[in-house]
Formats: C-alpha cells, sequence, structure tokens
C-alpha cells in the first residue's frame, strides 16, 4: 500500500468487505494490518463455504471495479493467494501465522512434497512450532502452492525465517520451485486453520480427551444438579425433562465455556506439537488427577 494511504485503504477495503458479503457463501472477512519488516504490506482474508461460491466472488464484475477502483492506493502488484480446505481452530494470544506460497516446476511436484516433508521435519525441531498445513494449487483458481506455518511468538518465526537450517532448505528446495514469497501474519489469522501438520499427530490422545472431558464435566453436572436441579425439582417437572433440560445446558456449557478455557490452559499437555517428552505427559496428567481430587473434595464438603 502507498505510504499516507491507509485511511484511504481501510475505506476501500471496508466497501469491498461490505460487497463480498452479499455473495452467496460468504463466511466471514479480515483485515491485517503490517507485520514485521512488511511494512506496507497488508493482508485481507475472505472465507466462502465452498470453492466454486468463492470463485464466483474472485471472478464477479463487482469485485474487478473495486480492484481498479482501488488501483492507485496500491503501490505495486496486489497477490492473491486461495487456499482449499483449511479447517478453523482455536486462537492462541501471541500465535503468528506465516503463509509462503511457491511456484513449483512442471513435473517435479513429488520432489516438492518430499521436500516440503523434510521441512516440516526440521520446523518441528525449532522452539515455539505449533503447526503446518500444506495447500495444493486449485486448478482453475490458482496455481501456487502454499505451506502456511504458525509460531507461538513472532521471535520465534523471525528465528526460524532466518535461521541457517532453513536457509540450507531453501537451498536444497530451489530445483523444485522457481520462487517464493512469504509473508507474515498476526494470530487471529491462524484461527482459520488446524495446523494438522503439527508434530506427533494431529489430535491428543484419546486418554488425554477423556481426562480433559471428564474435567469440566463433572463440575458441571454438580453445579447444574444443586441448582437448576432443585428448582426443577420443586416446579414439578418430570424426571425425563429435567434430564434432557441438564444436558442441553451441561453440553452447551461445555462446547463454548468450559472446554475452550480447558483447551487454553492444558495446551502445553494437549497440543502434540508441545507434549513431546514423558515429564510433560506425566505433568499434565498429574494436574488434571489433583483438579479431579479438588473437585470431589469441594462438592463433597457443600452437598
Amino acid at each position: 500500500m502507498r505510504a499516507g494511504r491507509i485511511g484511504d485503504y481501510q475505506r476501500w477495503q471496508g466497501r469491498t468487505n461490505d460487497v463480498a458479503r452479499e455473495f452467496e457463501g460468504f463466511e466471514g472477512a479480515e483485515v491485517y494490518p503490517p507485520e514485521g519488516g512488511d511494512e506496507n504490506v497488508w493482508v485481507s482474508v475472505f472465507r466462502f463455504s465452498g470453492i466454486d461460491l468463492l470463485t464466483a466472488w474472485l471472478d464477479s464484475s463487482r469485485r474487478r471495479e473495486l480492484l481498479a477502483e482501488g488501483q492507485d492506493l496500491f503501490d505495486g502488484p496486489a497477490t492473491q493467494e486461495v487456499l482449499h480446505g483449511g479447517t478453523p481452530a482455536e486462537q492462541e494470544s501471541g500465535a503468528v501465522t506465516a503463509v509462503v506460497s511457491h511456484v513449483v516446476e512442471p513435473g517435479r511436484e513429488q520432489g516438492f512434497l518430499r521436500w516440503q516433508a523434510k521441512a516440516l521435519k526440521a520446523q518441528e525441531k525449532a522452539p515455539g512450532f505449533m503447526g503446518s498445513e500444506l495447500f495444493r494449487p486449485v486448478q482453475g483458481v490458482q496455481e501456487r502452492w502454499v505451506a502456511v506455518f504458525r509460531f507461538d511468538s513472532r521471535e520465534h518465526l523471525d528465528d526460524w525465517l532466518a535461521s541457517d537450517v532453513r536457509q540450507g532448505l531453501l537451498e536444497e528446495g530451489s530445483r523444485y520451485f522457481a520462487s517464493y514469497d512469504v509473508h507474515k501474519v498476526g494470530s487471529a489469522f491462524s484461527g482459520w486453520f488446524s495446523f494438522d501438520g503439527g508434530a506427533r499427530g494431529d489430535a491428543p490422545p484419546n486418554w488425554k480427551q477423556a481426562m480433559s472431558v471428564l474435567l469440566a464435566l463433572y463440575p458441571t453436572v454438580m453445579v447444574l444438579n444443586l441448582t437448576v436441579g432443585f428448582e426443577l425439582d420443586d416446579l414439578g417437572v418430570p424426571g425425563y425433562v429435567g434430564l434432557f433440560i441438564g444436558n442441553v445446558l451441561s453440553v452447551s456449557a461445555l462446547t463454548w465455556l468450559l472446554m475452550p478455557l480447558v483447551n487454553r490452559v492444558l495446551a502445553f499437555w494437549l497440543v502434540p506439537a508441545r507434549a513431546r517428552s514423558v515429564r510433560v505427559h506425566v505433568a499434565g496428567a498429574a494436574l488434571v488427577v489433583l483438579a479431579y481430587l479438588l473437585f470431589v473434595a469441594i462438592f463433597g464438603l457443600i452437598s
């Protein structure tokens, strides 16, 4: 974006977002100011429910008119990346995302994939690494391959981008791609993706999931029984109806309040990319067990 045109750009981007909302399949739009050394690079994200619906917006005459209208706001040609298949995930404060697009040489796709796998293994060893996703080209829409990876802080991301390990990987990978671009985006952007390429699996093992759900479920059920349950009994509500109401309340509390909280507090233990040692596994499990005992003691005294 041209220097001194921030206000004009934000107004133009606001109009663009409003127009996008009118198109079928629109799910959200976000704008991110420059990150790191990209002083004049702004990133706008549009999310649609399907690739055909996104293409209808990208190819629309209204979008072309908006791009022509905003041309004098840009200091250079705009780049566009279409990512197909990302899954929303919980955001984490301070996390920073890098979006790297590659122009892969024709016929060298398999070599590029092997190189990406090697690069991911190296990333997993870098401090602060939280996960990665690789997006393939979308035929007729997007010809570039796009890698999206996240670190827990700007410092850790910058350290990785400037590391000798990554420079060596780029030299090795240059045989597979003709060019690449890197953009850094703030933490909110990471909420669009699940980053399933993280170390050692896409999700916590079942035993950790069960323990964390029980940690949130037990106090929820006890509080509801001691409050809403008594009220429903006093009102003469049949037991099967009261049970249904209690289930609705407990599931709602778990989904939108307690489980997001538990996941954030226990992220060091639940996120596979972080829980890399036996000490972390044991410490997290011990913490959850202590919480169980505390809840049992508290509700034992209350009831």
